[in-house]
């Protein structure tokens, strides 16, 4: 059986690695038993390596030696095994054990070249935020982005859909063995990769009305920022409805002209959604079974259709024709990717208090 893939040739829904702590008798012998019963498991251990980088971190003032390092590691460890240093982190998707620092040293060398385009004290700020990301077509792009930059501490991500070959024009973190996979798990699954520690909640199912507020929580579990991103007119008018109605920001790129949408429900809790062009007494049931076509009124309520590029203009009119859906690159959906995590830090640090619309137009901006 593929790698991913569990013995009843589905591919793996889980996106959460397991943590073995040596220095917890318990947890060697976990790991020890997992090692016995997984021949094929694959370990990278670097832990060395990530230790002399911790050390040039923390004496950032001093040019280290060689000898300066080992005996940075020799008092790190004292009287335990480098084995015992850190953690092992165990992904049962790919069977892959990586030895590594624990959360608190992980992040601060992970992110040290953040600083100080990021202060240490934002940083503090932002790993006690949450993002929910509504659409892993776009959306993917965004989440790794936000996760590499790591300007949150958790993110939510929902998509219901599974991965086709078609969406692989603009997915740029999914390989080949993805296919059939769910956007949002394999999207999960980067993550943690990239960064174990990241707090991240998967909803495969999609967003609806029986689910949206959990997604959007509650308290001190709320998201603190909704990026949406899906292509169902319903689940985009409902979203913003709950949003609004919890003082919850929405940030939306459209991939087109680099088109930037900011909602700040939070600031203001009665502005009306997308800036007011849209009727908001309409009935979100019969939405969900319109043609291409007649949602193209509704759009041009959302995105002001005459304002796309002529491209995107062409293709409206060739949908349902000679294409099924509207076309995304993976040049635009990165750039969206960008501005998104880079609005979403400005926001959570009061940077930008302003809702509006922008554009970042390769086609003006490069001529």
């Amino acid at each position: 059986m593929p790698l991913g893939y569990n013995v009843s040739g589905k591919y793996y829904t889980a996106y959460k690695p397991f943590f073995y702590r040596l220095k917890e008798g318990e947890e060697a012998r976990k790991l020890e038993e997992l090692l016995s019963q997984t021949p094929a498991i694959q370990i990278y251990d670097t832990i060395e390596s990530q230790l002399a980088e911790l050390a040039k971190i923390k004496n950032a003032g001093r040019h280290l030696t060689k000898d300066d390092v080992s005996d940075f590691i020799r008092d790190y460890r004292g009287s335990s095994s480098l084995d015992e240093c850190g953690v092992w982190v165990y992904y049962p998707w790919s069977q892959k054990l990586v030895h590594l620092l624990d959360e608190e040293e992980f992040v601060q060398v992970r992110t040290s070249r953040n600083v100080y385009k990021i202060k240490p004290e934002e940083l503090e700020i932002l790993k006690k935020k949450r993002i929910g990301i509504i659409g892993l077509s776009v959306g993917q792009s965004i989440a790794l982005t936000i996760a590499t930059e790591r300007i949150c501490g958790a993110l939510y991500l929902a998509d219901f859909d599974d991965i086709e070959l078609g969406n692989m024009n603009r997915l740029s973190n999914c390989n080949v063995y993805n296919l059939g996979a769910s956007k949002a798990i394999v999207s999960a699954q980067r993550i943690a990769e990239l960064d174990p520690y990241l707090e991240v909640t998967c909803f495969p199912e999609g967003i609806n009305e029986n689910n949206i507020d959990t997604f959007l929580g509650e308290g001190s579990s709320q998201i603190d920022i909704l990026v949406e991103e899906c292509d169902s007119i319903d689940v985009k008018i409902l979203s913003r409805l709950k949003a609004r109605e919890k003082k919850i920001p929405v940030v939306m790129d459209t991939n087109d002209r680099g088109m930037l949408d900011v909602e700040r429900f939070d600031l203001e809790p009665e502005r009306p959604l997308f800036h007011g062009n849209l009727k908001e007494d309409m009935d979100l049931t019969k939405l969900k079974d319109l043609t291409s076509q007649e949602k193209l009124p509704v759009l041009d309520a959302m995105v002001d259709l005459s304002s796309l590029s002529e491209r995107m203009k062409y293709s409206l009119s060739e949908m349902g024709k000679s294409i099924n859906t509207w076309p995304q690159l993976a040049s635009s959906v990165m750039l969206g990717g960008a501005m998104v995590t880079d609005t979403c830090r400005r926001i959570f640090l009061s940077e930008t208090t302003t809702s509006g619309r922008y554009y970042v137009d390769f086609s003006q901006l490069i001529k």
